[in-house]
């Protein structure tokens, strides 16, 4: 059975591929659920609402959640709220 860990950490591994920083230090992870069945949710957001890697992002993120170990990975993108960098993160990207 994965871990609420386990897609932590795959999300540690897979970076924007726009800004080249993973997307749990980004903060575009919202919410993260177990389920059932070894089912996996996420609800994450993108940098932006265009974002050109949207469809290749979810793909490939589900891809590392499973090699965890989940079964069916749900993805649930959202803009509300929108995606805002914290202080620490515009400090180690420089603005």
């Amino acid at each position: 059975m994965i871990t609420k860990e386990q897609v932590i950490e795959a999300c540690k591994t897979y970076h924007d591929p726009e800004i080249g920083i993973d997307i749990w230090t980004l903060g575009l992870i919202y919410d993260i659920q177990i389920k059932k069945n070894n089912e996996v949710y996420v609800k994450l957001t993108f940098t932006s609402p265009m974002c050109p890697y949207g469809p290749q992002m979810v793909e490939e993120i589900k891809s590392e959640i499973k090699k965890r170990g989940a079964g069916q990975v749900d993805i649930d993108i959202t803009f509300d709220p929108p995606w805002k960098p914290s202080e620490e993160l515009r400090e180690m990207m420089g603005v």
